[in-house]
């Protein structure tokens, strides 16, 4: 019996790190639609393939796009000045990601956070087909947040 449970727990070890990188082989697979839900704030991004190769992530809805007088909210807090007038539901939230085949993963930019208008070095990876976890960091301290796939 105990060598019946040791051969299930090493199946199940070898598989997991397998089944993760059939999810991250190809690039893009990135590509899509995406649901956030970021403290309550939900948002859906779009992920898209730029002629150079790289990704670009950009929102395109927002759960409250208005201001508290009715006008669409702007990228107020973006730190590039010429930035701050586009409309929060058009905001680039990354640009230039690299997929990286030898780690199964998609680095080599930055995310940017519009409500916090800062932009930190961000990795990506599915855990599994329809969620992608993000992994955002400033000198060692960071955050993962997760997209779900929609399409």
């Amino acid at each position: 019996m105990k060598k019946i449970i040791f051969t299930l727990i090493c199946a199940i070890c070898f598989a997991i790190p397998s089944f993760a990188q059939n999810i991250n082989k190809s690039g893009d697979e990135i590509i899509g639609e995406y649901l956030t839900d970021r403290g309550g704030s939900k948002s859906k991004v779009r992920v898209t393939k730029a002629a150079d190769g790289t990704y670009t992530a950009q929102l395109f809805w927002v759960e409250n796009p208005l201001d508290k007088n009715g006008n669409k909210r702007k990228d107020v807090k973006n730190p590039d000045k010429n930035l701050r007038n586009v409309d929060i539901d058009k905001v680039v939230v990354i640009k230039g990601l690299k997929f990286d085949k030898e780690e199964g993963e998609w680095n080599g930019t930055k995310i940017y956070d519009p409500s916090k208008g800062i932009r930190v070095n961000v990795e990506a990876e599915f855990v599994d087909a329809k969620k992608l976890k993000l992994y955002g960091n400033i000198w060692g301290i960071g955050t993962t947040i997760y997209w779900t796939k929609l399409k």
